[in-house]
């Protein structure tokens, strides 16, 4: 038997939604949908739910499965599941009001403005078409508008994925006689996070913000129409010094011995060099404790992800290109970065580098000795970093590590994958939703009792403190994973 946790609303009697629990009996690989059905029959529960094809196709089932967008048709059920209606206006139980996304789509025109030539046609290469066929598969299950964490939680106006990858389709058509580009703007283009969770949850795998929303910021780049004031320091730091941020003191490179002989090498990333050399030293102190010895080599720059996350795009080769040089005799390159780990895995290798690139959990997670650990009698929870979770797939490391450490006491928060707002540029050029998706986490970590959120990116580590903070939650701290292992064999 299973509990199973659904939303129920009924307009003639209900105030607001809420939540009633049902058991069942699971039977193997029962969906959502199947759940659902179970539920009346057992319980004469009269649950409201839209259903059609059955087969992932029509969209017409979307709900919310754990506070993430999915086809009920397709997901499975778990036990101690959340099901609720997408966010939008409740008609009935998990059936919603869809009328406002249509007519938005009617307003701005979202249909092939053609070019009048009647040979176009036959002259389209399919290299031409790649990109708006990358977009065409969408069903309209409405998962990516519902999971989005700027859409749902701040309030700028921003038309969310499904508006951007709609735009985005018909931009990248090689028959679409209009600029679509000024919609984009009007919509929010530099509103998005980059968190992926859009990709993460369609059916279909549209890669809305790295196939539609970078390749329009890459356009608006082109055309002088962008990025944000704010994203122009990146590329200018970048340009002069190699690296996206200034330094405060004396850059972490410079402070140690860089060369041991290692085939391991250290990728610093930009924030941890001139910024957060503390984690750096966290790292060397961890890494002796084990016995273990890493290069930290000289001439690494940037990885370019700032540059790619808001479309300045032309200085990310020769980026890539000196990266490949300084690691080239190593067997593996660790990162302390979840974005730095994600670029260099996922995007790199569009650049001609495809190196062995580890996260520092992964790296880890089989090394250390915990007969060396002290107790650190600490209560903490986990945020997911979205480039580590979802951009590098890494989830179960990170907990194993915290788990080792004896004395800490580990509670989940409600949703550790939600996006904190520090990533795709929103912390320089968007301030105000970093600061509310930060608050929104807070929240999360404040219902765990933890006195600290454990993380690997320095981005989200500074955006989380600044939402705690700005709740009056100063008391609880935000670290890195190294930061905690530090503790653990002082």
């Amino acid at each position: 038997m299973i509990k199973v946790y659904v939303s129920r609303f009924d307009a003639k009697k209900d105030s607001e939604p809420h939540m009633e629990c049902y058991e069942i009996e699971k039977t193997p690989q029962m969906k959502v949908l199947d759940a659902l059905q179970a539920i009346n029959d057992k319980y004469d529960a009269d649950i409201s739910f839209r259903s059609s094809c059955r087969a992932g196709q029509c969209g017409s089932c979307g709900i919310l499965f754990n506070g993430n967008g999915a086809l009920a048709c397709q997901k499975e059920i778990k036990d101690n599941a959340r099901i609720e209606p997408l966010r939008m206006p409740v008609i009935k139980d998990l059936i919603v009001e869809r009328s406002e996304i249509e007519n938005k789509v009617k307003d701005l025109e979202l249909n092939l403005h053609a070019k009048d030539n009647d040979e176009l046609d036959e002259s389209i290469t399919k290299a031409e078409t790649a990109d708006t066929k990358k977009l065409r598969s969408c069903i309209e299950c409405y998962s990516c508008l519902s999971s989005c964490p700027v859409v749902n939680f701040a309030t700028a106006e921003f038309g969310g994925p499904y508006i951007m990858r709609y735009i985005s389709k018909f931009e990248s058509d090689p028959r679409e006689d209009f600029n679509r580009l000024k919609e984009s703007l009007d919509e929010g283009l530099y509103n998005c996070t980059s968190c992926g969770k859009c990709l993460a949850v369609c059916p279909k795998n549209i890669n809305t913000f790295g196939d539609a929303i970078e390749k329009m910021r890459a356009i608006a780049c082109s055309q002088n129409q962008g990025p944000l004031p704010e994203h122009v320091a990146f590329h200018d730091n970048i340009k002069e010094t190699g690296r996206s941020v200034s330094v405060d003191g004396e850059s972490f490179i410079s402070q140690v011995d860089n060369y041991n002989g290692s085939k391991v090498a250290l990728f610093t990333g930009c924030m941890l060099d001139n910024k957060l050399q503390k984690i750096g030293h966290s790292l060397l102190k961890v890494l002796e404790a084990n016995d273990i010895k890493i290069d930290i080599p000289e001439g690494q720059v940037c990885c370019g992800s700032p540059l790619l996350r808001t479309g300045q795009t032309e200085l990310v080769q020769g980026l890539v290109d000196k990266n490949k040089e300084v690691f080239k005799d190593y067997d593996a390159v660790i990162t302390l970065c979840s974005g730095c780990g994600a670029t260099l895995k996922n995007n790199h290798p569009q650049f001609g580098s495809k190196l062995n690139v580890m996260d520092i959990s992964e790296f880890l997670v089989d090394k250390l000795d915990t007969e060396k650990m002290k107790d650190v009698n600490i209560k903490v929870t986990y945020h997911d970093p979205c480039h580590l979770a979802r951009g590098q797939g890494i989830k179960d490391e990170p907990r194993e590590i915290i788990e080792m450490v004896p004395g800490v006491e580990f509670e989940e928060m409600l949703y550790p994958c939600q996006c904190c707002g520090a990533g795709g540029g929103i912390k320089s050029g968007r301030p105000e939703i970093a600061m509310e998706l930060s608050k929104a986490k807070a929240e999360m970590i404040k219902d765990t009792g933890a006195d600290a959120v454990v993380t690997i990116c320095p981005f989200c580590e500074r955006n989380l403190q600044d939402g705690l903070d700005d709740m009056g939650e100063e008391n609880v701290k935000v670290m890195h994973i190294l930061e905690l292992l530090e503790k653990a064999y002082e």
